[in-house]
């Protein structure tokens, strides 16, 4: 399985399933703390309630008596359940045959219809207990219909979503059911997702997750914990259903994404032949000729030796420049380019890439602070991207307008700025302009390696510093170049 290793669950903020709908008529339904409070307010509420009625007493007061006796009885019912009321009854009975039924003091009962009223009393408990526990019931049930509901809409959810879906369904696993660790084992052994901690005993259920082509799962899914009941294993299947899908989903998009990575490689490989047609051969052809040519057996002038030998030397730099670009792109990408960081001066690197481009006043306008710091960079590199960026920018650029340089100090680093105004570069292609043999509106690959933006990135960054393109305010495309100053100057001091 090509399912990937996952990171350990951040903690746990799920709340567990509510216990499923209990089956006893007894209080259990409500909980042993509503139960403890039924009989603590019938042992404190009774006999309260009897010294206030046995001082009020008169002939004719049996029958309030009688009903806030059964008041009692109703409210203890209401916190307590069952049991409780049951005991109220008979407690609450007993206290109105010594206290307010004839004869007082005694437990005698001299009349059957003082029988038949405590019968009713007990009954009347009973019937209120059962219909407290029966409405505790359905409230429960009503909750954990709810939270397999929401647990479910969850479930899908994360299959949707598609990123992690493995690893939150684990860990809702174990939250929904209360368990101390769940573990998704792959079929090779390995711990594909796991969320809490197993337990030492053998309290442990495995369940089979999916299965491959052979016929055998495609993951194992450990519970670690007390033993679910039937209405949970019947939720966990279509949890277990729903992590099939997801390693399903993931596996798919892992071949997915292995597939675009094999593509991307066929495309820059398809992409670096075409170019490496065209511009190696272009300038091999002419040393070629221009060697055989002085080889020659005919005798040539003097001016023509020399145009013959200007075009071999032209050629061969051209070649060379064009092997030490792919040389030095295979460094960048393979993170060994070799950096010799040192104190330079922005102005003097910028001076030298307009000579070795022979650019002058009508091409290059400059804005220099001539108060700018030294830079922390290698002056070999930093020349090489003016040197890329300013032929791009004049490459770019309409006839007849100049490109700007300029360099200022901007938050403790220097900022080296190449604007031109020519077309510019959407937002959604500034990201891309830095790739590889791509050169922007090209579309045969057949004008050039496309590598002077992705030297001059890997060049940039490996001196510590950053490329980014902005948009220019006027239309164009505004190349910045940020530079951590030099240890020594007194701007690196204030800036750290």
């Amino acid at each position: 399985m090509s399912t990937e290793r996952m990171p350990e669950p951040a903690a746990s903020t799920g709340a567990p399933l509510p216990s499923p709908r209990s089956s006893s008529l007894g209080s259990g339904a409500l909980g042993w703390r509503r139960e403890v409070a039924g009989f603590a307010t019938a042992v404190i509420a009774g006999p309260l309630l009897s010294w206030m009625l046995f001082a009020l007493r008169s002939q004719e007061s049996i029958t309030y008596e009688v009903l806030s006796f059964q008041l009692l009885v109703v409210v203890v019912a209401i916190i307590g359940g069952l049991r409780p009321a049951v005991f109220t009854a008979v407690l609450s009975g007993i206290t109105l045959d010594l206290l307010f039924v004839a004869p007082v003091f005694t437990i005698a009962i001299d009349h059957p219809l003082h029988v038949v009223a405590l019968a009713l009393y007990v009954i009347i408990a009973v019937l209120v207990g059962l219909i407290v526990v029966q409405a505790a019931n359905r409230a429960r049930a009503a909750r954990r219909a709810t939270a397999e509901a929401e647990l479910l809409v969850s479930v899908a959810g994360n299959v949707l979503r598609g990123d992690n879906a493995v690893l939150a369904l684990v860990t809702r696993t174990r939250e929904a059911f209360g368990l101390s660790g769940v573990r998704l084992i792959g079929a090779d052994g390995e711990v594909l997702a796991r969320d809490g901690e197993p337990v030492r005993d053998s309290r442990a259920t495995t369940i089979p997750v999916g299965r491959g082509a052979d016929g055998e799962p495609r993951a194992l899914l450990e519970l670690h914990g007390g033993p679910l009941d039937a209405p949970s294993r019947r939720l966990l299947d279509v949890i277990v259903a729903q992590l099939s899908a997801a390693i399903e989903h993931t596996d798919l998009s892992a071949t997915a994404r292995e597939a675009e990575a094999l593509a991307e490689t066929d495309q820059v490989r398809s992409a670096l032949l075409s170019a490496l047609s065209h511009d190696l051969r272009r300038p091999l052809a002419a040393a070629v000729a221009a060697i055989g040519g002085l080889r020659g057996t005919h005798r040539l002038t003097a001016s023509d030796r020399d145009e013959l030998l200007a075009t071999a030397d032209e050629s061969l730099s051209t070649l060379s420049r064009l092997i030490t670009d792919l040389l030095d792109v295979s460094r960048v990408q393979a993170g060994v380019l070799a950096v010799s960081a040192t104190r330079v001066d922005a102005e003097g690197s910028i001076l030298s890439a307009l000579d070795e481009l022979s650019l002058g006043p009508d091409d290059v306008e400059l804005a220099l602070d001539p108060d700018l710091p030294g830079l922390h960079a290698d002056p070999g590199l930093l020349q090489r991207v003016l040197v890329n960026l300013l032929a791009n920018a004049l490459a770019y650029s309409p006839a007849g307008s100049r490109v700007t340089v300029a360099a200022h100090l901007v938050g403790g680093r220097a900022e080296l700025r190449i604007i031109d105004r020519g077309a510019g570069v959407p937002p959604e292609r500034q990201s891309s302009i830095f790739q590889p043999f791509q050169r922007y509106g090209d579309t045969d690959n057949t004008t050039g390696l496309g590598l002077g933006l992705a030297l001059s990135k890997g060049f940039t960054e490996g001196m510590g510093g950053r490329l980014t393109p902005e948009d220019t305010p006027a239309g164009g495309l505004t190349m910045v170049i940020s530079l951590p100053l030099f240890a020594g100057s007194p701007d690196t001091h204030e800036a750290e």
